[in-house]
């Protein structure tokens, strides 16, 4: 596996070992490996570990087979993937609803399944949508750039908003909810609030159109927790249309739809902005308004 960077003209000034060690987040037995073997070049020329790293410099990473061992999946069927955006290290697709975004054992096929079927090499999950749940979801093509998507996601750097169409109207056009969440004690399957043993949780949510009794919002993660946005309006009261497990509103499907995805590339630093559109969505929101 061997990747050549282009280092663009933004990229902040650092070394060599600064680059592998706090940029691109390589495991410290992976950069032993790179430096014993001289797997590291920088314009076609091997280069010393304090070695600076320039806009426009060409830096090569070469890894053997034990450095990142390639994990095994069972293809899943590439005509089921919507493509939004593709390059060498990532891939941005449209999650169908009702399709698991990965297998719960290494026999089971989903998305990822799908996924990399579509690309034709093993893809690894960087965030994850409820099987319920449609819209924009983000993999990684190679081990080397998972652990700095992770670190993008967890700094806040990737942002996702979604449509959700819920019951009730908001009684502010912009709210945060901040409320923590914990796991159900009574149903394995579901998420509670729990301010006490509960982990940080936010949400924002800003009001689009009321539709009726219901209304329209878009929700932006601050944090990623399982079923944060159905837990966190449902407790507010405005609970998702067609939710399994927190409403009593029925629809044909959950109306939550991951509509929007954009990160900065770490290697390119181009900004990627993707939007996913869902016809089953879009279709009930229109009967929903026909109705009004």
């Amino acid at each position: 596996m061997q990747f050549t960077i282009s280092i663009p003209k933004n990229f902040p000034a650092m070394t060599v070992k600064e680059a592998l060690e706090d940029y691109f987040l390589i495991p410290r037995k992976i950069r032993h490996f790179l430096r014993t073997k001289k797997h590291v070049r920088v314009n076609n020329q091997t280069v010393n570990w304090q070695s600076p790293i320039v806009a426009g410099d060409l830096l090569e990473l070469r890894f053997d087979t034990e450095d990142y061992p390639e994990k095994s999946l069972p293809l899943g069927d590439a005509t089921l993937v919507e493509e939004l955006y593709q390059d060498e290290h990532l891939i941005i697709v449209n999650k169908p609803e009702g399709m698991k975004t990965h297998g719960n054992d290494p026999t089971e096929i989903a998305l990822l399944n799908h996924v990399s079927s579509y690309v034709g090499q093993t893809c690894y999950v960087v965030h994850r949508l409820d099987m319920e749940t449609s819209g924009a979801i983000l993999f990684a093509k190679n081990p080397f750039i998972l652990p700095i998507l992770n670190r993008l996601l967890e700094d806040k750097r990737i942002s996702r908003e979604y449509l959700a169409l819920c019951q009730g109207h908001p009684k502010q056009d912009n709210m945060t909810v901040r409320h923590k969440l914990g796991r159900d004690r009574h149903d394995r399957r579901k998420r509670i609030v729990d301010s006490r043993k509960g982990k940080a949780a936010i949400t924002h949510v800003r009001l689009l159109e009321k539709i009726g009794p219901n209304s329209m919002v878009a929700c932006q993660l601050e944090t990623g927790r399982t079923h944060q946005i159905r837990v966190h309006l449902a407790y507010e009261g405005h609970a998702l249309l067609g939710d399994p497990l927190y409403s009593q509103k029925t629809a044909p499907r959950l109306m939550l739809h991951a509509q929007k995805l954009s990160l900065t590339h770490p290697f390119t630093l181009e900004d990627i902005r993707v939007t996913a559109r869902s016809a089953s969505f879009e279709h009930y929101i229109e009967h929903m308004k026909s109705e009004a």
